[in-house]
């Protein structure tokens, strides 16, 4: 009996291809979800007469918290779009590695939270353990894309057509930052300043809002 139109034997590993789109969809529904489950930590402030203007001003950590957070799970769902695009099937090993992307993504709200409260009610010493524990997730979800790209460049059977697995190897030094530098602004929001610290998270959030296509493909020449 011929194989399912979604599937096809893996050229050079004898894996079975799975067609993307089931993938596709159920990651741009998990990436929904946590882009609301973000707007849950937003609520009117406690107020006494005339001086709602007060409690909303007192909020303003939790909406800036909001705001980071929302551009950052937007910036990783083109990334991982982008990403998508340079594959033409998947694996049972490539659907566990997007899995564990989608992971890294959905604790974002958790971090977010925390964040919002120690700029909202902490105290400096509490600000730099929220900034640290927002780096550091941020840093271990750049772990999966790591392996992501590792496994495309080993596996260059489900690259697109006009890809080259040389391409997908180059892409692994964006992760490679990711891991690198929100460690280090994890460790310069515990040691130095927690608004240092989130400085250097946002200026991460928009390095991989400018390569979310990709870095450039003559990275790849040698």
């Amino acid at each position: 009996m011929s194989a399912a139109p979604d599937e096809a034997e893996q050229p050079d590993a004898g894996a079975r291809v799975s067609g993307i789109d089931r993938m596709t969809a159920f990651s741009d529904g998990v990436f929904a979800i946590v882009i609301t489950l973000l707007v849950i930590e937003l609520r009117v402030p406690e107020y006494h007469e005339g001086a709602l203007l007060t409690g909303l001003l007192g909020e303003g950590a939790s909406y800036l918290a909001f705001v980071v957070s929302f551009v950052y799970i937007g910036v990783l769902w083109l990334n991982h779009h982008a990403l998508l695009r340079l594959i033409r099937g998947t694996t049972l090993t490539l659907s566990w590695i997007n899995l564990a992307v989608l992971f890294g993504a959905v604790i974002i709200p958790f971090p977010t939270a925390v964040l919002a409260s120690a700029f909202t009610h902490g105290n400096t010493d509490d600000q730099r353990a929220a900034v640290a524990l927002y780096a550091l997730s941020a840093a271990l979800m750049s772990a999966p894309w790591l392996v992501f790209f590792g496994y495309l460049h080993r596996h260059p059977a489900l690259l697109r057509r006009g890809v080259s697995p040389e391409y997908a190897r180059t892409q692994r030094l964006r992760p490679v930052t990711g891991l690198i530098l929100y460690g280090l602004s994890g460790l310069l929001g515990w040691f130095v300043s927690p608004l240092l610290g989130l400085v250097g998270v946002i200026v991460m959030i928009i390095y991989h809002a400018v390569t979310s296509e990709g870095l450039p493909r003559w990275l790849t020449r040698r």
